[in-house]
């Protein structure tokens, strides 16, 4: 059984209290979606970690903007992220591909063209909402794996098309909230601060949430004066001021 975690975002305890609930529930393979240290949270300690794990991993949109854009061009996740990784570090998420496939499952962090396209959700001016079938196969192409693992989105889910072709998102670790601008102002919210990942067994797909400390997470986050992610490590909702 493979354990699949994505948008860790330096959360530790959070990824920490997945582990334990991961090697209860039976997984003996662990694979990672991406977007894993950015945030004010425990990049250099979560990245100790995930090194010393060695599973296979892709690399998110926040590793690239991490790795490539300039201080004043970074956000404040990337941009405190990256001030805390020393050269090994880095080096280890330059090393990360885009995509992977493995046992015949195809693991994106958005889809196979885009590290920031949603694969399961549509934003439109007017918000955020669940994408159609049709959308879904477009954006998945000409993929010929029965089953495609993404993140991104932070929101977990199950979609079958017609054809057969499933695609899951197994929710975020690290962050259960967030407000974006682009492409147009949009939140992504669980409602709840509990952990999130799936298992997979033989291509079916189990959606986990796992309660941990996120109260340390949210203080955290308070000291290093990012109210946004006190909010959602707090409540599981983005904030309502941006």
């Amino acid at each position: 059984m493979i354990a699949v975690l994505s948008d860790i975002h330096g959360n530790l305890p959070a990824l920490e209290a997945v582990i334990a609930d991961a090697h209860a529930a039976g997984a003996t393979r662990f694979v990672n979606l991406g977007d894993s240290l950015s945030g004010p949270l425990w990049p250099a300690e979560t990245a100790a970690l995930l090194m010393q794990l060695d599973w296979p991993t892709i690399a998110g949109n926040h590793e690239r903007q991490l790795l490539t854009d300039a201080p004043e061009r970074m956000n404040a996740s990337d941009r405190f992220a990256r001030a805390t990784l020393d050269d090994a570090q880095l080096c280890w998420l330059a090393a990360q591909p885009a995509t992977l496939s493995i046992d015949g499952i195809r693991l994106v962090h958005g889809t196979r063209r885009s590290d920031v396209e949603q694969l399961l959700e549509t934003v439109e001016p007017t918000g955020l909402r669940a994408a159609t079938d049709t959308e879904i196969a477009t954006r998945l192409g000409e993929e010929v794996a029965l089953l495609t693992l993404c993140g991104h989105s932070h929101l977990p889910a199950v979609r079958t098309l017609g054809d057969g072709r499933t695609v899951a998102n197994p929710g975020s670790v690290g962050l259960q909230a967030y407000r974006e601008d682009l492409p147009y102002p949009h939140a992504a919210q669980t409602g709840d601060p509990r952990a999130r990942y799936a298992l997979v067994r033989d291509h079916q797909v189990q959606l986990r949430a796992v309660a941990y400390d996120h109260a340390r997470a949210a203080e955290k986050a308070e000291r290093e004066g990012r109210p946004d992610w006190t909010t959602a490590l707090r409540t599981g909702m983005a904030p309502t001021d941006a």
